[in-house]
């Protein structure tokens, strides 16, 4: 699907039909919004724009020259999306061009931050003079949301954090929880990271540097509040893994005393269960229960030492 967005009688129009190319020139259009675009729609686009979008697979590559590049009439620039889902937060590339002044978007899901920067551009169209005004825009949209994201990554930290803090043994559910809080952490950060290559280009209209600046700002300090939800979520991990080296280590106590403590009792049981005929207790009639009596007296023992040691 094509959203054409243009400039006409001091506010901004949508057209979704594709021959408005054949009666315009650059000059009139805003926007150029392709969500799940068929090829014919993005063929039309090119051709007009004269650019080649960038391929799904070019989109998604990781290197630095990929998520962002320049040329003499165009800027091209890939960003990473949060996308909330059951599994998690995961990631969705979208492609942004500008050229000549018009911002082109690529994209294969919906968002948020599209509808709310449709929003303001009908509100305050007039703010909006290029496409560079626009994907500003789009960006503090994003960057607010965002924040929004590592914040609520930050609370589900804090929550997690008082509930271990308040037993004594950790769940696997728990160690699990921290692993993909930490995933998701992680994958934050290289996103929100990104957004600074975008920032510093200076292709940018004069009047624009102001904002930038407040957004370069802006995205440091979340980055560094991902940075610190990172290195909370390894502390919360340590302390976990110690919970659970007590658990085992009391465990393994409980164990070792238990063989300890009938030790004696069990050396005595061997000597009296050896049914040597020169044994003298083997004839006696109270030899059985002196021997229980004998193991039952070491054993009480043993009980009272370990006490007193205060290992149990």
């Amino acid at each position: 699907m094509i959203t054409i967005y243009l400039k006409q009688y001091n506010k901004i129009v949508r057209n979704p039909d594709l021959k408005i190319f054949d009666e315009l020139g650059y000059d009139d259009i805003l926007w150029i919004d392709l969500l799940n675009a068929s090829i014919k729609e993005q063929k039309e686009v090119e051709n007009f724009m004269e650019i080649n979008l960038q391929t799904r697979q070019q989109v998604e590559e990781i290197e630095t020259s990929s998520k962002y590049s320049e040329t003499e009439n165009a800027i091209f620039s890939n960003a990473d999306f949060f996308v909330h889902s059951p599994d998690g937060i995961t990631v969705e590339p979208v492609s942004f061009v500008i050229s000549e002044g018009v911002l082109i978007t690529v994209r294969q899901s919906e968002f948020r931050t599209f509808a709310e920067a449709e929003k303001r551009l009908q509100i305050n169209s007039r703010g909006y003079t290029t496409g560079y005004h626009l994907f500003v825009s789009i960006l503090e949209i994003r960057i607010d949301a965002d924040a929004d994201a590592v914040e609520a990554v930050s609370k589900q930290i804090a929550t997690l954090s008082k509930e271990i803090g308040a037993q004594d043994r950790v769940s696997q559910n728990e160690i699990r929880h921290i692993n993909t809080l930490q995933e998701t952490t992680m994958m934050m950060r290289e996103v929100i990271f990104d957004r600074q290559r975008i920032l510093k280009s200076e292709r940018f209209p004069n009047d624009i540097y102001p904002r930038l600046q407040l957004m370069i700002r802006d995205v440091n300090s979340i980055v560094s509040h991902a940075d610190f939800s990172f290195e909370r979520l390894d502390f919360l991990r340590e302390t976990a893994l110690g919970l659970i080296n007590l658990e085992l280590n009391n465990t393994t106590k409980i164990f070792t005393m238990a063989s300890v403590f009938f030790m004696p009792a069990t050396l005595i049981a061997s000597i009296y269960g050896m049914n040597f005929h020169m044994m003298p207790e083997l004839d006696w009639r109270y030899g059985y229960p002196a021997a229980i009596l004998l193991m039952a007296l070491v054993s009480f023992l043993c009980y009272r030492f370990f006490k007193h040691r205060k290992w149990l």
